[in-house]
């Protein structure tokens, strides 16, 4: 819902003034509860507007660029434990790895790997789906295959249980549309793109430790990050 972010840079949501209602929304733009709710929730986070019980929803006006964390999902997802992101474990074993992948694991195409892939809720509707990739032998000993979220993030998980010091990431962004059994589990029609981010964990020596591949409904996200002009 950029057109909310549009309306406020422009003015005709001023600062302090009160947002429409979400049905009011929904009617406005034609689209569903889930969009507008997920929509509100990013500007929320971002510091354009705030909630205020039993009010509603005000415009706070632009956000100093302090106040925008780097919204940076597959690093979020290595860092934070599993268990601040509600969902389900939805895949957990050896698998063919797709070809974008391999090539940043450095590894043969269609060879196996280790995929770890959990259905994120958030305001009780799927929001994302998050895979994580590794080496077969990086993932033997650790709790990978368990059905409950990890307490630690996954970062933390490899560096206690194998040792591996992760040093840089290089993302990656790209936009597709999603295979049938993708749109059913994040609940969005077929003619919805995705946005794919894919993360691929390397350590000082510039070898590929982990891939986390984050898929984002196109019209439930939208990545913003924050950097000073030197």
């Amino acid at each position: 819902m950029q057109q909310l972010q549009r309306r406020i840079e422009a003015g005709t949501y001023p600062p302090g003034s009160l947002l429409p209602s979400e049905h009011q929304l929904i009617q406005e733009f034609g689209v569903s509860r889930p969009t507008v709710v997920a929509a509100l929730r990013v500007l929320r986070e971002q510091g354009w507007i705030e909630s205020q019980q039993g009010k509603g929803r005000f415009v706070r006006g632009r956000p100093a660029m302090a106040a925008v964390e780097p919204n940076r999902p597959g690093q979020a997802y290595l860092t934070n434990p599993e268990t601040n992101a509600p969902g389900e474990l939805v895949e957990a074993g050896a698998v063919a790895m797709p070809n974008r992948v391999a090539a940043l694991l450095d590894a043969q195409p269609k060879s196996k790997a280790f995929l770890r892939r959990r259905l994120i809720v958030r305001d009780g509707e799927p929001s994302e789906l998050v895979s994580l990739w590794l080496p077969l032998e990086l993932s033997e000993g650790t709790d990978l295959t368990s059905g409950e979220p990890l307490p630690q993030g996954i970062r933390q998980h490899l560096q206690s249980r194998k040792g591996v010091r992760f040093d840089h990431i290089v993302e990656q962004i790209t936009a597709r549309m999603p295979t049938a059994q993708e749109a059913k589990q994040l609940g969005v029609p077929k003619n919805v793109p995705l946005l794919a981010v894919f993360g691929a964990v390397r350590d000082a020596s510039g070898r590929p430790l982990v891939v986390v591949e984050v898929l984002l409904p196109a019209d439930r996200h939208e990545l913003e990050d924050a950097y000073p002009i030197s």
